[in-house]
């Protein structure tokens, strides 16, 4: 397939987009996007590795479009002339308002006098301004910007800039197939470009890394966040033991937000799993880690705590759905934060250091108020993490975390380093597709929600739940799901798939029923995950795993 635009028109990245969700090859993926970024400019390759993403701005920059669905449709009924019935039936065939939008232009009754052609740094420039407009009269001017562009876009175009502004690329091109391309484009090893992504956690600037051969020098920097490191579960004692054969640092598990908190000069940031900056939600946080002397970066988790306990997430969760912090809301829900490993000191980055090592940092550095260090003990017996497990759960607590103490801090990784041993047999993360009315009280709301796992980059279905939030979370849950409905069916609501919700179960089994193949027993939500993104759910090889666990404990 020939491209007819340039090398870096927005029409070709829609092209190659195009190309990209027409195949199933994971290899030919790779070669089709490889073979187009070796062709871009530093700016127009860091621009076309984001928005392959699925992201615009950096998410720690805070930077957001505010454009909504609704004036989305709206700028899609100007610039096409359509009626509202036309395009309610485009919108419903499709599910999808980017492939809604593709045959909206294509059936267009408003043509432009003058057609702009686009690249991508114009397009991205674009998108800057839209952001950066704030105040009043800002809705009707972004409004007006991205009008003009609509007006001058190809059908196909326009599928794509939808696409990118409702961040549902989804063109079978998770961030792992993204690092293949840039490996194969400039021939650099996987596991070297992927090091760089994992530690400076922005794939455009990885890309320029490895065009100019300058991976290695990319690196920890202060108020710029880094990728988490990640945890398995285990279900009981023995396995553990039985695993590692030596002793492990045990904490308790903490059921909070996890956060990473920079501290550089008088400056402090704290963020989120998502790289996005949430200092605001957690003033006092800030105001005792400005009290630290030392530069940092701390891994750790932001709890409700009151009375030298730990109170219910639900509590914390209420201060998380504020939008406005008070000295009243800090007296009623007091927080405080439990640091448990520091990837920086001072100037100096301490994550290629051993565990023991890192935890002896923490333990020479002066926390005060509500900043403190997360107390740890030594196990190595079944019947030692057994009663250390007991004892969290009776202090309120969900269970055990077991690290291996020579373990290095593996920004983004997920491995048999840290391990959680919870309460429930265990929990995953799934995505809500679809949401039923409920029955009794709850007839008149969508309460019981169809969530679905990833299954080789498809959401597939694996079960239904209904209990586990408040009747606030409820309400609150409902007002979300309607404004991302796709498909209305009465009883039913199709969605986009964009909330994360946290899924406990008594057990797994096979299932005919759910297209992964997988049944959950008694599935219940345990909490909104709205600080994971949908690539986060959890996939089929984690359900898989737990259903074998299941038949050996």
């Amino acid at each position: 397939m020939m491209l007819e635009g340039h090398n870096n028109s927005f029409l070709t990245f829609a092209e190659i987009c195009e190309k990209v969700r027409g195949t199933s090859s994971k290899n030919m993926k790779i070669e089709i996007v490889s073979e187009y970024l070796k062709r871009l400019g530093d700016e127009d390759l860091k621009i076309a590795c984001n928005l392959f993403s699925g992201q615009i701005f950096p998410p720690w920059e805070n930077i957001e479009l505010q454009v909504g669905y609704s004036t989305l449709l709206d700028i899609l009924k100007e610039v096409s002339g359509l009626n509202d019935n036309t395009l309610r039936e485009i919108i419903i065939k499709h599910g999808d308002l980017g492939e809604a939008s593709e045959e909206i232009l294509k059936r267009r009754v408003i043509k432009p006098l003058i057609e702009e052609k686009y690249d991508l740094s114009q397009i991205y420039s674009q998108l800057r301004k839209v952001a950066e407009t704030t105040g009043k009269g800002s809705f009707l001017e972004k409004k007006r910007i991205l009008t003009g562009i609509y007006l001058s876009l190809t059908p196909l175009e326009a599928k794509y800039f939808t696409k990118v502004l409702t961040g549902e690329m989804r063109i079978g091109l998770v961030s792992g197939l993204i690092i293949e391309s840039i490996s194969e484009a400039f021939t650099r090893r996987f596991d070297e470009v992927n090091e760089a992504f994992l530690l400076i956690n922005d794939v455009g600037e990885t890309a320029v890394l490895a065009k100019y051969g300058r991976l290695s020098e990319a690196k920890l920097e202060l108020l710029h966040p880094t990728n988490f490191m990640l945890a398995e579960s285990m279900q009981s004692a023995e396995e553990v033991e039985k695993y590692f054969r030596k002793e492990l640092v045990c904490e308790f598990k903490l059921d909070g937000v996890r956060v990473q908190c920079h501290k550089k000069g008088e400056i402090v940031r704290i963020f989120s799993r998502r790289g996005n900056e949430v200092s605001k939600q957690f003033p006092e946080i800030v105001e005792d880690l400005l009290k630290i002397d030392n530069n940092f970066i701390f891994d750790g988790e932001i709890i409700a705590f009151k009375n030298e306990r730990p109170l219910p997430f639900s509590k914390l969760q209420q201060r998380l759905q504020r939008k406005y912090v008070d000295e009243q809301l800090i007296e009623e829900i007091p927080l405080v934060l439990f640091v448990y490993d520091i990837l920086y000191f001072d100037n100096e980055p301490v994550y290629k250091r051993i565990l023991v090592e890192r935890k002896k940092i923490i333990e020479k550095i002066k926390f005060v108020g509500r900043i403190k260090s997360l107390e740890y003990t030594f196990v190595l017996k079944k019947e030692e993490i057994e009663k250390r497990f007991q004892e969290s759960v009776g202090l309120g607590y969900e269970g055990l975390m077991l690290k291996d103490p020579s373990s290095f801090y593996t920004v983004g990784k997920r491995g048999k380093y840290w391990i959680k041993l919870k309460r429930e047999l265990d929990t995953i993360d799934a995505v809500i597709v679809a949401a039923e009315r409920g029955h009794g009280k709850r007839a008149e709301i969508f309460s019981d929600y169809v969530f679905s796992i990833w299954d080789n980059n498809v959401l597939k279905i694996i079960g239904k739940a209904y209990s586990g939030l408040t009747d606030k979370e409820l309400l609150e849950m409902n007002e979300r799901l309607r404004e991302l409905t796709v498909k209305d069916e009465g009883w039913r609501l199709i969605v986009r798939p964009e909330i994360v919700i946290e899924v406990a179960f008594n057990g797994i089994q096979k299932s005919s029923r759910h297209e992964s193949g997988f049944a959950l027993r008694f599935p219940r939500i345990k909490r909104i995950r709205d600080d994971k993104s949908i690539e986060e759910a959890d996939t089929i090889e984690k359900v898989k795993a737990i259903y074998e666990r299941q038949k050996k404990f």
